[in-house]
């Protein structure tokens, strides 16, 4: 992953952990005080909302704890690689893509995964190649104007 993925993941940890995990314990404390709790909303909302916070807490973890952090600014290479910005041209329109983990995957900033078929279909090409690429759609061919590595926005 990119360093401002894994940064944003480790901010969503941290405010779990540090933040909103101690709040809902102290909701659901103070409504266990309040008796009966089969029928106490607060409690069984909390006690729900914990358990969710938890499931994230431990899939973060381990996603951190996995995580290989690749700056792209320091990648220098004329073949695609995880991180590359590559323009290409579709159809006669010029398009910009970076290629990034699944956790940073955002089509509306043209961010796809180097899982992605169209990612798939990127890696290891250079600059001039052309990329046979079948879609549901219909073939596409995309030609590849430039490769670059640096900061993903």
């Amino acid at each position: 992953m990119t360093p401002q993925c894994h940064q944003k993941l480790s901010d969503e940890y941290d405010r779990l952990r540090n933040i909103e995990r101690p709040e809902i314990t102290k909701v659901i404390q103070w409504a266990a005080g309040n008796g009966d709790r089969s029928e106490n909303a607060d409690y069984i909302y909390g006690k729900k909302r914990l358990r969710e916070i938890d499931s994230r807490l431990r899939f973060l973890g381990k996603r951190l704890g996995d995580a290989v952090v690749v700056n792209p600014e320091t990648i220098e290479s004329e073949t695609i690689k995880f991180g590359a910005t590559v323009t290409v041209i579709e159809n006669d329109l010029e398009k910009v893509y970076y290629i990034v983990g699944q956790d940073e995957i955002d089509l509306s900033l043209s961010k796809i995964s180097w899982k992605s078929p169209i990612g798939k279909s990127l890696l290891g090409k250079e600059e001039g190649d052309l990329v046979e690429l079948n879609t549901p759609n219909g073939n596409k061919e995309l030609e590849i104007v430039s490769v670059s590595y640096k900061a993903i926005p």
